[in-house]
């Protein structure tokens, strides 16, 4: 199958705006009400939908370019698209009292204009993680506030023992229609309710609690899966789990926003890890066991007798997984030869000893620090 680019027909370096306007030129071609039904058009309508439902949305577009569409598929909150969120997303970006009814041929089915209650919005929340819990993945409680369905009217809005009545502005059809006479003729337009906001009802008794909203205010305990290999420019949706819509409106989404926090211990790069080893002078020229730190803990490694300061031991395995169980990374311990800056007495005659005996370096040996430190952590993966 196309990807998603291919399916909206445009580059990959297309702007927001370019996205829009080739998504509506072919929504509106496959719309099933101008393909009389056909399974072929609703099958189309749904993947351009599906394609710009992500591309339109910066972060969700991060996602498809480094992962393709498996990396969305693969994290919670990409679920199943059907048809259904086909066409609530077509509507709410170019549908409602715009003039689609006129384009289509009329209202679908015969339906009123009435605004079902509007979705809950969004909102976003921060999760910190470690370098541990991205290692593993971990199940994480976070407390939200949120817009929950009133107990007092059970989100209707209304006072206990009454109920939404229909709008007498517009006779519960969620429309006004303006008649306009001009030099050319008489024009008609149709929008929604000024009295009832388009809902096709209005509430005579507001309930005392919520005050006509159907929702109140309430704090709520949610249990976050993070899978492991996540990165600090990773997010997860919750769907349906955030704030319910007014008078029985449906709940909107969280956008968990994932902040992993630096360990003084490690740099990362993508699934690999750095650690700086400092180590002495006899080590380094005699070799050493020596315990080194890794995200679950401490690992013993070799030092090998002459190795330079500079160089790059891996440990294979020790650093994180990819996103998605694609691998996992390694390890990098770059060794650092310390000089110490104080000496006792006893070391001084040591060192002074060994000054007569050793032999001077190559020349050109310093040119390898010269590489930078980034260089050379680099080099280990080629």
């Amino acid at each position: 199958m196309a990807d998603y680019y291919e399916r909206l027909g445009i580059s990959r370096d297309a702007t927001t705006e370019e996205i829009k306007r080739a998504y509506r030129k072919l929504a509106l071609k496959y719309h099933p009400d101008r393909n009389e039904g056909s399974r072929e058009a609703e099958s189309r309508f749904k993947e351009v939908t599906e394609a710009y439902e992500v591309l339109r949305d910066p972060e969700k577009r991060s996602t498809y370019d480094r992962y393709g569409e498996q990396g969305l598929r693969g994290s919670p909150g990409f679920g199943g698209f059907d048809f259904s969120d086909a066409i609530e997303i077509f509507m709410r970006d170019f549908g409602g009292f715009g003039g689609f009814e006129e384009i289509f041929g009329g209202r679908r089915g015969g339906r009123s204009g009435r605004r079902d209650p509007g979705k809950g919005p969004t909102i976003r929340v921060r999760l910190p993680l470690t370098l541990k819990e991205v290692r593993t993945g971990v199940t994480k409680k976070i407390r939200v506030a949120l817009l929950e369905p009133c107990g007092g009217c059970e989100g209707s809005g209304a006072s206990p023992g009454t109920s939404p009545t229909p709008c007498r502005n517009c006779g519960g059809t969620g429309e006004e229609r303006h008649v306009q006479r001009s030099v050319f003729g008489q024009f008609m337009s149709v929008g929604p309710c000024r009295v009832c906001g388009g809902e096709g009802r209005t509430i005579e008794q507001p309930c005392p609690e919520c005050r006509g909203e159907g929702r109140v205010n309430k704090d709520r305990e949610l249990e976050v899966e993070v899978p492991a290999g996540v990165g600090s420019d990773n997010f997860l949706t919750l769907r349906g789990r955030g704030n319910a819509g007014p008078r029985g409106g449906p709940r909107g989404d969280i956008i968990v926003l994932l902040e992993v926090q630096d360990d003084s211990r490690f740099l990362r790069d993508g699934e690999n890890l750095l650690h700086e080893l400092s180590i002495t002078f006899s080590q380094a020229a005699l070799g050493d066991e020596v315990e080194v730190p890794t995200v679950d803990g401490t690992v013993r490694m070799t030092i090998p007798a002459g190795i330079q300061s500079g160089e790059i031991l891996r440990l294979r395995g020790q650093g994180l997984p990819g996103l998605h169980g694609r691998g996992r990374g390694d390890q990098l311990v770059r060794v650092r030869v310390w000089t110490p800056q104080h000496v006792s007495p006893e070391q001084e005659r040591i060192l002074e000893e060994l000054r007569e005996l050793e032999t001077p370096p190559p020349q050109g040996a310093e040119r390898g620090e010269e590489k930078g430190f980034w260089a050379k952590f680099k080099e280990a993966f080629s």
